[in-house]
């Protein structure tokens, strides 16, 4: 289980955190711009199996369209606005594609932590055709992404597939004490936690294990570098820009 954390230890999370709208290619385009190296995001299918960027299984929050997104096409979602809902100067963003957002991450020397995010019922198909997607689109990257999510079945069929790409385990409330075995099973050399429930004890059990760690959603500068000081291997925040020194000098 032991494993070694090759990548930046400050992650935008959903690429912009709160100064862009989330998951879109300007708001990777904002993190970039602050200094981040890493871009945290979720990954789902459309109905014609083209992985997009979008958190929710439905499209009202974060788009001018309504109703399921794994309902709808691509070439249907592309008909409707991600950037409005954020701010006037969004207005017309696209929807993003993991294509897309590949292809920018590479080019400006980048790294992923793609959360695989099925509509509900679609946990294994989602997982093995996002780990498919990924092992091409980063075919030869100097680092590959890393593949998280919080549906067990989802990573175990990215295993299944993509079986050299890397996994974390994300974890919504307290740690479960079978957490070690869950990660064992589902081969995962990593762990996604939630800041909330992170404390100094459980920061330094895991990474006694050679657990890679990272912490989410941290807001608060000094919580950030108290997490750090504890030995986790990243932090994922929204703010970007209270935090962007930390990511210019995370080299």
């Amino acid at each position: 289980m032991r494993s070694t954390w090759p990548y930046p230890h400050w992650i935008a999370h959903r690429g912009g955190g709160r100064h862009a709208p989330e998951n879109t290619l300007a708001a990777f385009r904002k993190g970039a711009a602050c200094g981040f190296r890493m871009m945290e995001y979720d990954v789902k299918l459309t109905a014609d199996d083209v992985p997009i960027l979008l958190h929710d299984d439905t499209l009202e929050r974060t788009s001018s369209g309504t109703g399921r997104a794994a309902d709808f096409r691509y070439a249907e979602l592309a008909r409707f606005d991600f950037g409005s809902w954020h701010s006037l100067p969004y207005a017309g963003e696209p929807v993003a594609t993991l294509h897309s957002v590949a292809a920018y991450t590479r080019a400006h020397g980048l790294h992923s932590n793609i959360e695989i995010k099925p509509s509900t019922g679609l946990e294994d198909h989602t997982g093995a055709r996002i780990a498919r997607y990924a092992r091409e689109l980063w075919h030869g990257a100097a680092l590959p992404p890393l593949l998280s999510s919080f549906s067990e079945p989802a990573l175990a069929a990215a295993a299944e597939t993509a079986p050299e790409l890397p996994r974390a385990l994300l974890i919504e409330e307290d740690l479960p004490q079978d957490w070690r075995e869950r990660l064992r099973r589902l081969g995962c050399g990593g762990l996604n936690l939630n800041t909330q429930y992170a404390t100094r004890e459980l920061v330094e059990e895991v990474r006694a294990e050679g657990v890679n760690l990272a912490v989410w959603t941290v807001n608060d500068p000094d919580r950030a570098r108290e997490l750090r000081a504890w030995g986790c291997n990243a932090i994922i925040t929204d703010e970007i820009e209270a935090l962007a020194g930390h990511a210019a000098n995370d080299r």
